[in-house]
């Protein structure tokens, strides 16, 4: 089933890695990016979103950005801040929020476990997304950024992440966001032997960073067609991952915002909303269970509890369908949210304090607060090939790039 192997990690020195960590590319703005980098010249942004080192009005899909990516990774290289690894191994990933404690398996995975669907996907991925991640990584010939993956655990790798976690860690740092990430190298080929084998077989699912894997494979496909001594054995046939354990991860809610009522008063919107559903007027701001949402129009706080049979299917059966099918599509005109320009979705981490300054202010009028998606409900829809609405899920904490990169 699911063909992992070790390889040569291109990474800092202990004395550089907090300094060149940075959040995934696709979290910040080229705007915010430029921002978090600031004078520092060691920012992965400068590797990632290397558009932060050319003019503002430059567009960000314009050849000369990819270059520049390429360049910088090249000088990071030349000035000893990345070193490849002499030797293949694996590599071992913990990160810690709030005394919550999670660690992966650092590896990379075979882009035909991807082709053949031995590890699935939970959402579509743009073009244009990818495009852009197939250039930068085909110019800078390396994967810069970790694809988040999962699997079910059922007890049977437990020794194997007490063996990991008991080597001592090369990194071990504070973000500033209060995140600590601890990172270990797996040296010993009894045990890469040993994790290798016990994920053949397995099946993976991607949690996060669709893009990511998408473009990689991609990629590594054309590599293939271009290369008329392709032996299967070549670095592009992988894309870098970490794998954890499913019951490790914790989804925050992916909240909506609203920009208009579509034409409606609060009062016209109540009764419309409460035709299929219990609206109770508490305060509340979060949903305590699945089925229900929490509502801030006009300042207050509404708990909003599906009064009808809740459809049994995968995908159909998640809050965020609910939430468009019976509410966002028939009140609010919004048929198709990875396209309307009259909702944004807000990541749980901001908590419900942002959805009521946005709405507080004017920019947008209505919030609704999500109960959150589960790792099994990811798995669930993943299993039945199906994909889950836009904005499903928001994963806390992220992982950083720049801890580790894979030459291709």
């Amino acid at each position: 089933m699911a063909k992992i192997k070790e390889f040569k990690g291109l990474r800092p020195p202990v004395d550089l890695v907090s300094k060149i960590a940075e959040l995934p590319y696709d979290v910040c703005s080229s705007k915010e990016a430029k921002e978090k980098a600031g004078d520092n010249k060691l920012n992965f942004f400068h590797i990632s979103k290397p558009e932060i080192d050319l003019p503002e009005d430059t567009d960000p899909y314009d050849e000369k950005v990819y270059l520049k990516g390429a360049e910088n990774l090249n000088s990071f290289i030349s000035e000893g801040y990345f070193r490849e690894d002499s030797q293949e191994k694996l590599y071992f990933y913990t990160l810690i929020m709030n005394g919550r404690e999670q660690s992966g398996l650092v590896t990379c995975v075979s882009i035909d476990d991807y082709l053949n669907d031995i590890v699935k996907k939970h959402e579509f991925t743009r073009e244009e997304k990818e495009n852009d991640r197939i250039r930068h990584l085909d110019v800078l010939n390396a994967q810069t950024g970790l694809v988040f993956l999962l699997y079910r655990e059922n007890g049977s790798k437990k020794d194997l992440w007490r063996k990991a976690l008991s080597i001592s860690p090369e990194y071990d740092f504070t973000a500033d966001d209060g995140i600590r990430h601890i990172f270990r190298l797996i040296n010993d080929p009894v045990l890469i032997n040993e994790f290798r084998n016990a994920f053949a077989d397995e099946v993976l699912y991607i949690a996060d960073g669709h893009h990511r894997a998408a473009s990689a494979v991609k990629n590594g496909v054309s590599r293939r067609e271009r290369n008329a001594n392709h032996n299967g054995s070549e670095e592009y046939n992988y894309f870098l991952s970490v794998i954890f354990p499913h019951d490790h991860l914790q989804i925050l809610p992916y909240n909506r915002v609203l920009a208009d009522l579509n034409g409606m008063d609060s009062d016209a919107v109540l009764e419309k909303i409460g035709k299929k559903f219990r609206i109770d007027k508490n305060g509340q701001k979060n949903p305590v269970s699945s089925g229900s949402f929490c509502m801030y129009l006009e300042n207050s706080w509404y708990t909003v509890t599906a009064d009808f049979e809740i459809p049994s299917d995968a995908v159909n059966s998640l809050d965020v369908s609910l939430l468009q099918n019976f509410i966002l599509d028939p009140v609010f005109d919004i048929k198709d949210p990875r396209k309307s320009k009259r909702i944004d979705f807000i990541g749980g981490i901001r908590g419900t304090e942002e959805l009521e300054k946005l709405v507080n202010s004017g920019a947008y009028k209505i919030a609704f607060s999500m109960f959150p998606t589960s790792v099994i409900d990811l798995i669930n829809v993943s299993d039945s090939g199906h994909v889950m609405p836009p904005k499903s899920t928001w994963f806390e904490p992220k992982l950083r790039s720049g801890i580790i990169l894979h030459k291709i």
